[in-house]
């Protein structure tokens, strides 16, 4: 159990949510596709198991000066030197062979984020500011992973709005850690104030609108219904946002943003709502059959 514990299974949901953004494009669903989507989110959730052994690993020290952190397996010490290092090679060799039996050629994103997170357990984690940038471009690489899987280009303003998202969700977590637990655990928190994340947190979240706004605008595949799109998304989008700065600020939550999302109602609520309306419209677009439905 400790072993599956390490590959953090609640995390597995990033993957799930996010490789398959490309697929927002109904006109590039095939069996061939969703099954390299799905070849991806595997490779990725392997992948990022590697990154949190080794990440485990290095920060077993600091690990046990958080309350939460103390617990997992590592840190506990509950797992032998050898357990660990056939995990490793367990995990690396399922890795392999993913990449070998890869239903298309490039997957260098998933190279891409092996490698950035390497240099992030290295030291990169330290540095404050950059510690931040760094995770979000892991997020980035799961998408630009996605439109690799579905041969579409990437949508530029797609990316800006997943990195500005995911910028949003750690910048909350940084303030509940620096606020509810310390700087012993991380040393980058003595790079941040509250005051100077209450101000970030609100620059992540214009521009995550924005961002989100204009792809909605400009490159979303809902053509010629984008004035529709956004009237219908704007209210959801701003309460969502809302809702997450109403988390972190004032119920002074937002430490797992994982947990948060999932157990959140009012999010789930307003996420699940938005993707159904813009669902309903998408299907009414794409499938001629409803789109000729006309009431007496």
């Amino acid at each position: 159990m400790d072993l599956f514990l390490l590959a953090r299974p609640a995390h597995w949901i990033k993957n799930v949510l996010v490789v398959p953004i490309a697929l927002v494009d109904l006109e590039v669903w095939s069996w061939p596709a969703l099954e390299r989507v799905a070849w991806s989110i595997v490779a990725f959730i392997l992948a990022a198991a590697v990154v949190y052994l080794v990440n485990d690993v290095v920060d077993r020290r600091l690990d046990r000066l958080h309350s939460g952190k103390s617990r997992r397996p590592i840190a506990a010490g509950r797992l032998s030197v050898t357990a660990l290092v056939l995990y490793g090679a367990v995990l690396t060799g399922g890795l392999g062979l993913l990449f070998a039996f890869a239903p298309h050629g490039s997957s260098w994103p998933i190279l891409g984020y092996l490698g950035l997170n390497l240099v992030y357990t290295a030291g990169l984690k330290h540095v404050p500011l950059i510690e931040m940038g760094a995770i979000s471009g892991g997020f980035v690489l799961r998408v630009v992973q996605g439109y690799l899987a579905t041969g579409v280009a990437a949508s530029s303003w797609m990316l800006i709005a997943v990195f500005s998202g995911s910028l949003l969700l750690i910048l909350g977590k940084r303030r509940y850690e620096l606020v509810e637990v310390g700087v012993e655990h991380r040393p980058s928190l003595r790079g941040y104030s509250v005051e100077f994340l209450n101000h970030l947190l609100l620059l992540a979240s214009v521009l995550c609108l924005a961002a989100t706004l204009t792809y909605l605008a400009t490159e979303a595949p809902i053509a010629p219904y984008r004035q529709e799109v956004l009237l219908i998304s704007l209210p959801f989008v701003l309460y969502t946002l809302f809702r997450y700065l109403q988390v972190v600020l004032v119920l002074k939550e937002g430490g797992d943003p994982v947990r948060l999302l999932l157990r959140d109602r009012a999010l789930i609520v307003s996420i699940g709502s938005w993707v159904c309306a813009i669902g309903a419209l998408v299907l009414v677009i794409k499938v001629p059959s409803i789109n000729a439905i006309r009431l007496p």
